[in-house]
């Protein structure tokens, strides 16, 4: 952001710092902590089984971090005092993917919530083998590897830098072209996010922790099928007789997008006799699990309150009167109908360009009805005393 001090250095814009090879280092002015706190969160959700509290924790140093954070396995913790700078982008990255989650489910029952006083982030409905579980897990794997992969383009990592095996010449549908600039390392971020990520559930030989490596494994690959090809043309007057490319990863709305159609068509499994993998519940189904995401326990409704099930209720959430979908009034409150309230929005409106370069709008008011779904209400034996 420009602070309107003039520099006497040369700008390049960053597709131009792409196509020419040149990293773009950034500078972490945020304090510490706070990058650390939001480091500490994200590894509370790939161990939500773990009931301790983190609340008092200190940043006092990479070492003391992950030494007192709980639920860490050892190869986690040797990997978090081995590369604080990693740890650094996994948490910058936490905050990415839990706004995609809730982008994705914001107009649903579950709305991927998040609880700041409870050290699972999540609550209780992470304890559930559910494919909301199976998404959060998917989610914030495919966030680890789009964290690292691009702090390693950015050159902000000494561990890794641009994917190297990218020279030379190659050809596509277009052509040929020739490899340059600075192509996403999305191999190491894979290669890292499993170690880390993977880490606990390699522990446990369980049906839950087979669940959470299918479905982490799910994430990272949805990162790297949106992969694009970004090219540059050079040649008489855009001729584009020669072309030179990189490799670069998509907008993260894809692969949000993505997991989110995964989680619609989400397959219900169970572990075989020699729990080493899974046997699909539908005994009728042909497919491949292979690239889906698999849950063991059906979701509860999420239309009351329940505190074991992990369930928020939908009681005060706004709703669409006109909608049929998952949004509406109807679904949303679960047929206990809902409170309509008129309040007063401020939009802008009648906005004008002005030469040269600005946009003046003026403030227009007006009324607009809001919906908000009824609370459970108490059958009437419970007020009997």
């Amino acid at each position: 952001m420009m602070d309107g001090r003039q520099s006497s250095r040369t700008f390049i814009p960053d597709c131009s710092r792409r196509a020419m090879g040149i990293r773009k280092v950034q500078h972490h002015s945020k304090p510490i902590s706070k990058i650390y706190f939001s480091f500490i969160l994200l590894l509370l959700i790939f161990t939500p089984r773990v009931d301790s509290s983190w609340w008092h924790i200190r940043a006092l140093g990479a070492r003391v971090i992950c030494d007192n954070i709980p639920g860490l396995v050892n190869k986690q913790r040797q990997l978090c005092q081995h590369h604080p700078e990693l740890m650094q982008s996994i948490g910058e990255g936490a905050k990415e993917w839990i706004r995609e989650c809730q982008h994705q489910f914001r107009h649903h029952r579950w709305n991927c919530s998040t609880l700041d006083r409870d050290h699972t982030v999540f609550g209780r409905v992470m304890l559930r083998s559910s494919r909301e579980a199976a998404f959060v897990y998917a989610i914030s794997s495919a966030g680890v590897v789009y964290a690292i992969t691009r702090a390693c383009s950015q050159g902000a990592l000494t561990s890794c830098n641009c994917d190297s095996d990218k020279r030379g010449r190659a050809r596509d549908n277009r052509g040929n072209f020739d490899w340059v600039g600075c192509s996403d390392n999305i191999n190491y971020g894979i290669k890292f996010a499993t170690s880390f990520v993977d880490a606990r559930e390699k522990m446990v030989k369980d049906a839950r922790a087979l669940m959470n490596l299918h479905n982490n494994r799910c994430g990272r690959m949805a990162v790297k099928r949106f992969m694009k090809l970004e090219c540059k043309c050079h040649g008489v007057s855009g001729s584009c007789s020669l072309r030179t490319c990189w490799l670069a990863m998509s907008d993260f709305r894809r692969t949000g997008d993505y997991l989110r159609k995964k989680y619609n068509r989400a397959i219900e499994v169970t572990m075989n006799q020699d729990g080493t993998g899974f046997m699909v519940a539908d005994k009728d189904f042909k497919g491949s699990t292979k690239n889906e995401l698999v849950y063991i326990e059906n979701s509860p409704d999420y239309c009351l309150m329940d505190r074991t099930a992990g369930s928020l209720g939908t009681a005060g959430r706004v709703c669409n009167k006109s909608s049929r979908g998952t949004d509406g009034c109807e679904v949303m409150c679960c047929g206990r109908g809902y409170d309509t309230m008129r309040v007063k929005r401020v939009t802008k409106c009648e906005c004008k360009f002005k030469w040269c370069c600005a946009v003046e709008c003026n403030h227009c008011e007006d009324m607009v009805d809001v919906h908000t779904c009824k609370p459970h209400k108490r059958p009437d034996w419970l007020d009997i005393t």
